[in-house]
């Protein structure tokens, strides 16, 4: 594969990941995958609705966390980190020519991580402070995406 080619496969992916993190289902619309793309952002839609999250979005960003923790219906918010993971990961995946072995590993560690911030959102504190349902599965997210990168480094070094 030539430079170009591997230059051009790389922005497809990249375009694709930053759709699917602007809404799930957009990344499998860009890579042709119709019936997934509209079921992706039927699920989001389905999901965000029932959950309430763009109403806790709005609370968390404006510092109001006990609301963002009233309004939020853990029940459906849960499923949120892992649909929004499996999109961006199915969408960049569709996206490439070849996906190197165990580049899921970021997403599916960044989905556990995020869901598990979403179980403790309501509860857990630092120094008194509520992180709430936004802001601490987003830490989840971005502390799961470091430990994949570890472990596929680990496994690709003893592979």
């Amino acid at each position: 594969m030539s430079v170009h080619k591997d230059v051009k496969a790389n922005a497809k992916q990249l375009e694709v990941l930053f759709w699917s993190i602007a809404l799930p289902g957009f990344g499998q619309l860009l890579n042709r995958k119709y019936l997934k793309g509209l079921l992706f952002v039927a699920l989001e839609f389905i999901v965000n609705v029932k959950g309430k999250i763009n109403a806790i979005i709005m609370y968390s960003f404006l510092g109001e966390m006990d609301k963002a923790v009233a309004s939020a219906d853990y029940l459906w918010v849960m499923f949120y980190p892992c649909l929004y993971l499996f999109a961006i990961w199915d969408a960049y995946r569709d996206a490439g020519e070849q996906v190197q072995p165990f580049t899921f590993l970021p997403f599916v560690f960044a989905a556990y991580l995020g869901t598990i911030g979403v179980i403790y959102s309501p509860i857990l504190t630092i120094q008194g402070l509520l992180i709430g349902p936004v802001f601490l599965p987003i830490i989840g997210m971005i502390s799961g995406v470091f430990v994949g990168l570890l472990l596929k480094k680990i496994l690709r070094t003893y592979r």
